[in-house]
């Protein structure tokens, strides 16, 4: 991801990138990279960051020192670094996404809808495709898919993850989520949902990780000058190309 941003970036002539973190701290870049946050004294106008959950301290701290906002595009946060980014959240503005991707999030408003109108009578079962390096499952997106259906089902959905020790018919409350790791799959996100002799599928196919980073891009140029501190999301960014074009 670090390799795609820089690449739109280059043809941007908006954008600068000033320098890069990397725990090794080595790198042949026209910036310069250094291992820790804290090395880099420069100037910026915002932070992306598109790593580790293990880089979210340092990476935090040196934003709140330096009162820099930041675009956090890493997922896979346990519940305490959440909440270490929503107190942060406080002081600074920090936009955080499982998926930076406009088509997802068009996508998350179809689920929503879909939800409502047929969570009485369709199963619903979600199923996530990525390459074989990524670590986390479910992904982030498969969980924004979740939070999507949880607000709109009639019902509270009960989360099955694998079905292999179960031994009972389906029932209707559950929402199966299934990963699946292979290859260079860059994110495959499909929600089904099934009722008596038909099926609906709502699919997002990311055919190259250059649609996260310029998704990124977008809610860097966002968050850039904004004082104000608190959490923003893709609605926020959508709702405002959408104020940009009326």
């Amino acid at each position: 991801m670090g390799h795609a941003l820089e690449a739109q970036c280059s043809t941007d002539t908006e954008l600068n990138i000033v320098a890069g973190f990397d725990i090794l701290g080595t790198s042949e870049r026209n910036f310069p990279i250094f291992a820790v946050p804290s090395e880099f004294s420069g100037s910026a106008d915002v932070v992306v960051d598109f790593s580790h959950p293990a880089a979210l301290s340092s990476l935090l701290s040196f934003c709140l020192q330096r009162r820099l906002p930041i675009v956090l595009a890493t997922t896979g946060y346990s519940q305490a670094q959440l909440a270490e980014i929503e107190d942060a959240s406080q002081s600074i503005p920090i936009f955080r996404s499982g998926n930076f991707s406009l088509g997802v999030n068009v996508l998350l408003e179809l689920v929503r809808q879909a939800g409502a109108m047929l969570g009485e009578d369709f199963d619903v079962e979600i199923i996530e495709r990525h390459h074989s390096k990524k670590v986390d499952a479910p992904s982030g997106t498969a969980l924004m898919l979740v939070e999507a259906l949880a607000v709109s089902l009639p019902y509270e959905p009960e989360y099955v993850y694998d079905r292999h020790m179960v031994r009972r018919p389906r029932e209707h409350r559950e929402i199966g989520i299934s990963s699946v790791r292979g290859g260079t799959i860059a994110g495959d996100h499909e929600v089904l949902f099934a009722g008596k002799d038909e099926i609906i599928e709502l699919r997002h196919c990311a055919q190259s990780r250059e649609v996260f980073a310029a998704g990124a891009l977008k809610a860097a140029r966002y968050l850039a000058g904004r004082d104000a501190p608190g959490l923003y999301g893709m609605r926020d960014l959508t709702n405002s190309l959408l104020e940009a074009q009326s």
